[in-house]
């Protein structure tokens, strides 16, 4: 059974050029031009992946995918947008996408980080990961501290995940990327930064002890207290 993509754009040439390339690569695809019809689908049917256009007429696509992230934690949603500056990139990760491509792009770079936000999204193994109270399910991807739930955005789980699969490791930001992201992202070099700060943020929401370490000059390293 092919993935469903819901392609979210007001510029119906490129609605219809996305609709066509995705199509013949494979996928089921849903094409919507406002944010207001994007949940409305996305409520009544969750797609495999949603490609999120940031311009949008009534509610704008950063809107969009705070409301998609809030109801929908794990959905992979990918921006597109004109803006190119590293704020713009870090406002639509901090909305909760988990990637961010910018306008005008190649059809195949869009198909790369459509197919690297799928393969993450289905990357799962039975598999229990512990660090001091902290716990994460690997194949549910449900993450708990103490008895408290955590809901994660897919990359934020995917960073979480390296991180307890190398406890005690120290990860240099290059190793990360190139991980979590690969060769076929380019992000700004405080992207990682980034979704360190938002994953201790979620995981010592209730004062809890710091697991994630930062080495100065280096990079980050996961470990219990005292270790």
């Amino acid at each position: 059974m092919s993935e469903t993509l819901l392609v979210v754009d007001d510029d119906p040439k490129i609605l219809s050029m996305m609709r066509r390339g995705l199509i013949f690569a494979g996928y089921d695809v849903v094409t919507v031009d406002s944010g207001e019809e994007a949940l409305n689908h996305a409520m009544l049917q969750v797609p495999s992946l949603v490609v999120l256009d940031v311009m949008l007429p009534g509610i704008d696509g950063f809107e969009v995918c705070r409301r998609l992230r809030s109801a929908e934690p794990r959905l992979p949603i990918l921006l597109l947008t004109a803006r190119d500056r590293v704020p713009d990139r870090v406002a639509g990760l901090d909305a909760g996408a988990d990637d961010y491509l910018v306008k005008p792009f190649a059809f195949d770079e869009l198909l790369a980080r459509i197919r690297a936000l799928l393969r993450r999204t289905a990357a799962d193994s039975q598999e229990l990961l512990v660090c001091d109270d902290l716990r994460v399910d690997t194949a549910s991807r449900e993450v708990l501290r103490g008895n408290r739930q955590i809901e994660l955005t897919l990359t934020e789980y995917q960073l979480l995940e390296y991180l307890m699969r190398h406890q005690r490791q120290v990860l240099s930001r290059e190793r990360i990327h190139d991980v979590i992201w690969g060769d076929e992202l380019v992000i700004g070099s405080n992207v990682i930064d980034v979704y360190i700060k938002r994953l201790r943020e979620k995981l010592e929401t209730d004062g809890e002890s710091r697991l994630i370490q930062t080495v100065r000059g280096v990079g980050y390293t996961l470990r219990q207290p005292g270790d």
